[in-house]
């Protein structure tokens, strides 16, 4: 008899070039899925990776759905993960009104502009990961300050859950995940975990997703975290 083999997973991810979306390529892709790396330039180390890169492609852009339906036509997609985002602190009286409908068109926007123009390829079954954090959590928010990046993480969570309820008839399972406080360029190299350690426990996190817990908000540790 002949052993069966498990059928190839498709992983999609944005902000691939770098940081958390390069360590999710990385281990995505070592573990035998057919990963297609999104951003919008390539990097060497994305480059070393046997992975098919999409570049040109910027979230914060209206044609980016319609883009990527053209040039993923036909491929079915079991996992997506909305990672690209951008953080700009900035705290009273200094806002910076600019950067903080900059962090809104990427962090909330750009997941529901791709997710949507990719509906067409996700199927029963698919999941769609959107790389959220904790600092968009009312009830965590003991700090204050960052209110770009608070605001449109706390505004894509409620986009979130929409799509797990608009995709639940459809079959597609959706998550809000954060990653942790990671050590990379977003953050000038500060936190308490680096970027290989928190994708492990993001892929754990997409892996335990179904259409029972889907439209929750999880830790990468697997702690559910409030709203």
């Amino acid at each position: 008899m002949h052993a069966i083999l498990p059928e190839m997973s498709t992983t999609v991810v944005t902000g691939a070039n770098r940081g958390i979306g390069l360590q999710l390529c990385r281990l995505a892709a070592e573990r035998g899925d057919e990963v297609i790396a999104l951003c919008r330039q390539s990097s060497p180390e994305l480059e070393a990776m046997e992975v098919r890169v999409e570049e040109g492609i910027d979230v914060a852009d209206d044609a980016v759905g319609p883009l990527l339906a053209q040039r993923l036509t036909g491929v079915q997609i079991d996992v997506l993960i909305n990672n690209a985002g951008f953080l700009r602190r900035e705290a009273l009286p200094d806002l910076d009104w600019d950067g903080i409908r900059q962090q809104f068109e990427i962090n909330s926007l750009g997941p529901l502009r791709v997710t949507s123009g990719l509906l067409p390829n996700l199927d029963r079954g698919s999941k769609v990961a959107i790389i959220s954090s904790r600092m968009g959590s009312a009830a965590d928010n003991s700090s204050g300050a960052s209110y770009g990046y608070r605001m449109s993480k706390a505004a894509v969570n409620i986009a979130g859950v929409s799509l797990a309820r608009d995709c639940a008839p459809r079959g597609i399972a959706v998550a809000m995940l954060h990653p942790g406080w990671v050590r990379t360029g977003m953050t000038n190299g500060m936190g308490h975990t680096d970027a290989a350690e928190a994708a492990v426990g993001l892929l754990e996190r997409v892996d335990a997703l179904t259409l029972e817990n889907s439209g929750g908000f999880w830790h990468a540790n697997g702690e559910s975290l409030p709203w």
